[in-house]
């Protein structure tokens, strides 16, 4: 693609910390660089987390706080709003402000933004278009979710790249407070194995009810 160097957001999560790991690896530490982007969701281990896998691969970083932004456009969609309550709009705002950021340090420093979502998140519209989902490059895009921790726990087999703390915690987007993966959706080795078998397998809807998953959790996921 004729790019030398690599930016991407690290969230403080398992699948940021996986494609820098990989970044580094490809590419070289010194050309890669993390941007971390906390908001007022942001919990404090996950900036914690983010500084120590920064430190542990030796990449350049900065953090830029995304409040600023943030209130800015709520403060112009104001009178748009109407008073109406928070929700996945103000959520998506924060993750599009993020790509903002992003896709701008990208064009002006000519560094490819490396997306970081998985598959598991993109086969069922898990994330934010315009916003964690910008990118030219998607380096775990088929990686499923219990591969995404295969993979860093196989990193981490002869010494800690990724932090454990990283890899242990549960798994979370952090746009609103207590916000978890959980909430939303299935624990992710129940939706990978249903995943797997109607993506990879080309298994319909009963077949997979057959193999023993509860029937509504299956129509669900696959919107059948």
């Amino acid at each position: 693609m004729g790019f030398t160097k690599a930016v991407l957001g690290l969230s403080g999560g398992i699948d940021s910390a996986l494609v820098l790991a990989l970044a580094c690896e490809a590419l070289g530490p010194k050309n890669v660089h993390a941007v971390l982007m906390p908001s007022e969701f942001s919990s404090d281990h996950s900036v914690s987390d983010s500084l120590k896998m920064v430190q542990n691969v030796g990449c350049t970083h900065e953090v830029i706080p995304i409040a600023p932004m943030y209130d800015s456009f709520l403060g112009a969609l104001q009178s748009s709003f109407n008073g109406l309550p928070f929700n996945i709009a103000e959520e998506n705002i924060q993750a599009r402000t993020r790509g903002l950021t992003l896709m701008a340090l990208s064009n002006k420093l000519g560094y490819i933004l490396l997306n970081t979502s998985n598959k598991s998140e993109l086969a069922v519209g898990y994330g934010t278009l315009y916003g964690d989902m910008c990118g030219g490059l998607s380096v775990i895009g088929d990686l499923y979710k219990m591969d995404v921790f295969e993979l860093s726990r196989f990193l981490n087999r002869d010494e800690e790249i990724i932090p454990n703390d990283i890899i242990n915690k549960p798994p979370s987007a952090e746009l609103r407070p207590g916000q978890f993966d959980s909430d939303s959706l299935p624990p992710y080795e129940v939706l990978d194995a249903i995943l797997h078998r109607y993506i990879e397998q080309k298994n319909g809807p009963d077949q997979i009810i057959n193999d023993g998953f509860d029937e509504a959790l299956v129509y669900r996921i696959l919107k059948w």
